[in-house]
């Protein structure tokens, strides 16, 4: 047997990874769970707004599924939100039954739960469905799944440990259809490659907003586990689709400071340098419209006045309000010289969800058998064309559960194949690097040429250039990453290239405007919806559990 082995290797440590450890723990299932950085930093612990989910007795399962369709763009599979939507009492129900504290105080009544849970309200919702602990729900979520992950015994935490790459019967060279059995992972702290080998393999590593100069999103975001999927031949769905969050505190030391959507939620105005408000005049919902078109009309303002950001204006409202509902935000913006309780905020957009990933069913699946997807990583169908605001954690929670149950199922099977003896990592041909140049500023152009031809809004020409660069820094990368030892730094930078080139090449594909894909050369929508999908030219995985058009 492999020295690292355990009937399940996790890759990742959001909400997606905790929950489906901490399920497949209390089924007495051996578990290493590894981290890049500490367990719980990733998107999922600096998440503000909530947990979309029908609580209120004037809301019904049809509104939820409706809102979500509407903010897909008609990519949306039904399936798949009807899942997710129908799932979400439950899910927060246990997430409550963890420990998990949200927000009690007057307001619609949560049946079956004691206690009223307030419920706000953000853009693209008919509704109050948002259920919150305070602006910074994610934290509450991760720290309090962290503290049950970590008293479970069979569950190995292994934390600064990065993935390279999967391991997968292609690999072994084994004439068997293709499987996932393991990874290679740098241990950071120790500087030394160790080969983790599993019966089931899950990558919960979240999106790849990283791949642009401005981002909501933390260091970890870097798209690893859609990298190493497509590497080891999972097809890709959709990437095409990145969501900016509209609200980015602006400041030249603000780095990712996200004003959560809940602010317009309760009553927030985006307002001009000047003072006037410009969304009235972009969409009927005004601030509450779908984030793609808040993020586009920002984006518009911007350049037709030449301003350097926006600002958003909540100081009409009560103080005491402003503070309850909003401390960790407003505290924020203080320590950047912001009162929000009696000033308007500078905010622009910036790079906050990746809606495409590795292309799975609803167990998480992908076509790769016993490797599967769940959260930010992954494609179930739910977000299509733009995500719904808080739909993203319940999906981490919903996925996961589904997952949980159909990994359970499959490890308590006989195995009809002895596991093989994984092969070491190899370092007997590659060098220390000479130059550490080459990895930072290929990283730092990347994240700009994404940032400017790749972005809010796109045109061919733009697309063309950014192709023309990637093509270029790839051969750069490729030849660096086969001539010497690998770093964080170096598998990072592997991974983005790779998340730009599929980003570019489903925006180019993509022929019309939809949702989050807006282009200036063909700026209408078509009338026919399909999904973007890319399949490497070495796939030999089994057949898909469900059908996806192709566009």
């Amino acid at each position: 047997m492999n020295k690292n082995h355990s009937d399940v290797l996790i890759i990742g440590g959001g909400a997606a990874g905790l929950s489906l450890a901490l399920q497949l723990a209390e089924q007495d299932i051996s578990i290493t769970l590894l981290s890049k950085s500490d367990l719980t930093e990733g998107s999922s612990l600096y998440a503000q707004g909530g947990i979309a989910a029908v609580l209120d007795k004037d809301d019904n399962f049809e509104n939820h599924i409706s809102d979500t369709h509407v903010a897909g763009a008609g990519l949306c599979k039904d399936d798949a939100v009807r899942k997710v939507v129908e799932g979400a009492p439950d899910a927060i129900n246990w997430l409550i039954d963890k420990g998990v504290k949200f927000t009690i105080e007057e307001g619609p009544e949560y049946d079956g739960v004691d206690g009223n849970y307030h419920l706000t309200r953000e853009g693209g919702h008919s509704h109050r469905r948002v259920i919150h602990a305070k602006d910074a729900t994610g934290r509450e979520v991760e720290t309090t799944l962290e503290s049950h992950v970590r008293q479970q015994p069979n569950v190995t935490i292994l934390e600064n440990h990065i993935a390279i790459d999967l391991i997968t019967s292609q690999k072994l060279k084994k004439k068997d259809s293709s499987r996932c059995f393991g990874a290679y992972a740098l241990d950071i702290d120790n500087n030394k490659i160790e080969t983790y080998s599993a019966r089931a393999v899950i990558l919960s590593t979240g999106g790849a907003s990283k791949a642009y100069l401005y981002t909501t999103n933390p260091d970890t975001s870097t798209g690893d586990g859609i990298a190493m999927a497509w590497r080891a031949g999972c097809r890709i769905a959709n990437m095409e689709f990145v969501q900016f969050h509209p609200t980015c505190l602006y400041h030249p030391y603000a780095k990712g400071s996200l004003i959560s959507e809940a602010v317009r939620g309760e009553g927030g105005l985006l307002r001009l340098p000047n003072g006037d408000r410009f969304m009235p005049e972009h969409h009927p919902q005004e601030e509450l419209a779908p984030r793609d078109i808040v993020a586009r009309a920002i984006d518009y303002e911007m350049k037709k006045g030449g301003f350097d950001s926006v600002f958003l204006d909540i100081s009409h409202k009560d103080k005491d309000f402003i503070l309850d509902h909003f401390p960790n935000i407003a505290e924020s913006c203080e320590s950047y010289g912001y009162d929000m309780t009696s000033q308007p905020i500078p905010v622009v957009p910036a790079a906050h969800y990746t809606c495409g990933g590795i292309l799975t069913d609803l167990n998480g699946r992908t076509d790769l058998k016993r490797l599967y997807a769940v959260g930010e990583s992954s494609c179930t169908g739910l977000h299509g064309a733009n995500r719904l605001a808080s739909n993203s954690l319940l999906e981490c929670l919903v996925i996961a559960e589904s997952a949980a149950k159909d990994i359970a199922t499959r490890l308590n099977r006989p195995e009809k194949e002895q596991f093989p003896i994984l092969p070491e990592w190899d370092e007997s041909k590659v060098s220390d690097p000479d130059e550490r140049i080459v990895v930072s500023h290929n990283w730092d152009e990347t994240r700009r040429f994404m940032w400017d031809y790749v972005g809010i809004v796109r045109t061919k020409k733009r697309l063309e250039r950014a192709q023309n660069r990637i093509k270029l820094l790839q051969e750069e990368i490729v030849e660096y990453y086969g001539n010497f030892r690998v770093n964080s730094d170096l598998i990072e930078l592997r991974n983005l290239a790779t998340i730009a080139e599929l980003t570019i090449e489903c925006a180019m594909t993509r022929k019309e405007s939809r949702g989050l894909h807006y282009t200036l050369d063909y700026p209408e929508m078509s009338d026919f919806a399909t999904d973007t999908i890319l399949t490497p030219n070495n796939f030999v995985g089994h057949a898909p559990i469900r059908e996806w058009s192709s566009s």
